[in-house]
């Protein structure tokens, strides 16, 4: 897959608590499937679904037929691993794929569509936040109660309510 800058350097930075992959200290830049299944957290499964879905460019294969990943292919599948963190369906992870592969024609529709998956996240966080809250409300109610009764008491007169 030909990544542009736009692909994964502005993320460098901002995305440090999702394990960005290293290469290796010897240099060497080939991975079985194996390792790179250990490296990403992905399952080999889901590696070749990926590939036979278009997600990710066939990877080239050594003399005895073994997938060889390259240190390109473990910087895509930190962003594709990142996108399927986000929520956004595999179907917008493939067409998002097929635009990086059409070229630099396509920023403006890749800009949409991360764009529009950024508005989804940021909706799912706040919804997340206040289901937070409630259970923040609750775990305090559970902590300031001590004695069964009391307790029972608070429940009973916030259901009522």
């Amino acid at each position: 897959m030909t990544l542009t800058q736009e692909d994964h350097a502005p993320a460098v930075n901002r995305c440090a608590s999702i394990d960005r992959p290293h290469p290796r200290p010897d240099g060497q830049d080939r991975y079985t499937i194996s390792e790179v299944s250990a490296h990403t957290g992905l399952s080999v499964h889901t590696l070749r679904w990926y590939e036979r879905i278009g997600l990710v460019e066939p990877v080239p294969r050594s003399h005895t037929g073994q997938r060889c990943y390259t240190n390109r292919d473990l910087e895509w599948l930190w962003l594709v691993r990142a996108l399927r963190l986000t929520g956004m369906p595999v179907a917008d992870m493939v067409r998002y794929a097929e635009m990086v592969r059409a070229g630099e024609h396509t920023f403006p529709e890749r800009r949409a569509l991360l764009c529009a998956t950024r508005d989804n996240v940021r909706q799912r966080i706040a919804e997340l936040q206040d289901a937070l809250a409630v259970l923040d409300y609750k775990i305090s109610i559970y902590t300031e109660y001590s004695h069964p009764d009391a307790l029972w008491a608070t429940e009973r007169s916030e259901t009522t309510a």
